[in-house]
């Protein structure tokens, strides 16, 4: 009777596959207040340049950016505030000693609304790319989205 809406909230931060070859993907939980929330489900939100960093054992998320909620009163949130990441214990150790290593950091891939509707944060153990592997990487892209128009093409 009832069905459940699929979320349409899906922000990526399409610079950190540009940037970073991503070697490793985790689903994590983010702390949110009230108004925070309500912008999010206005699309009203942004990934450029988020990276993550360790504190104390946790984990937590710099440079989202969730604009005021417009209806907020003199309770709103501070846009670029950090933000906690909820991960499970293993997950946090592992990649607490990964982020260790050198030339690996933790970045920001995709702000979504689950099922639930709670907000979940795709996060990636990535890698920088120098500047000759990015010219490689748009290279490919373009080649791979040649043959997929001739093949679309040939089917016809």
């Amino acid at each position: 009777m009832s069905e459940q809406k699929k979320s349409k909230i899906n922000i990526k931060n399409k610079r950190a596959t540009f940037d970073y070859e991503i070697l490793e993907e985790w689903i994590a939980g983010v702390v949110l207040v009230g108004t925070e929330i309500k912008s999010i489900r206005e699309g009203k939100a942004s990934m450029v340049d988020s990276y993550c960093y360790f504190d104390r054992g946790e984990l937590w998320i710099r440079g989202v950016n969730i604009a005021e909620y417009a209806w907020g009163t003199c309770n709103n949130h501070t846009p670029r505030r950090d933000r906690k990441l909820l991960l499970t214990g293993r997950e946090l150790q592992k990649l607490e000693r990964a982020s260790q290593d050198k030339g690996l950091t933790i970045v920001g891939l995709r702000l979504f609304l689950n099922e639930r509707g709670l907000a979940k944060i795709v996060i990636g153990l990535a890698r920088g790319r120098k500047a000759y592997d990015k010219r490689e990487y748009l290279k490919e892209n373009d080649a791979k989205r040649e043959m997929d128009k001739a093949m679309k093409n040939f089917r016809r």
